[in-house]
């Protein structure tokens, strides 16, 4: 865990990184899950606002996810990625859009 917000009941476990990023109340990630929270490019994360698109103005920023979000073990989620309220992911699976 590194400069993130974590809700009451988000739990962060065992060989899981995650930077830079919001966890909505009740989130469970799987063991493993990794959150990519820097672009090397130098370009700034783009995150989804009201339904479009806009730069955070920063090369790292994480992931929000909304209330209640789960990820499967070794998930990996790409720099500006949200995840809705409930949604969850595969095991092993690697998040480049939103949902």
């Amino acid at each position: 865990m590194k400069n993130s917000v974590l809700m009451a009941g988000a739990t962060v476990p065992h060989h899981a990184y995650v930077g830079d990023s919001v966890l909505g109340r009740d989130v469970n990630l799987g063991a493993g899950t990794k959150v990519a929270n820097l672009r090397h490019d130098d370009e700034a994360v783009h995150l989804t606002v009201k339904g479009e698109r806009v730069s955070t103005g920063r090369r790292k920023f994480g992931v929000v996810l909304g209330d209640g979000a789960k990820t499967g073990i070794e998930t990996s989620l790409n720099a500006g990625v949200t995840l809705s309220s409930g949604a969850t992911t595969e095991p092993g699976e690697t998040v480049t859009r939103d949902r």
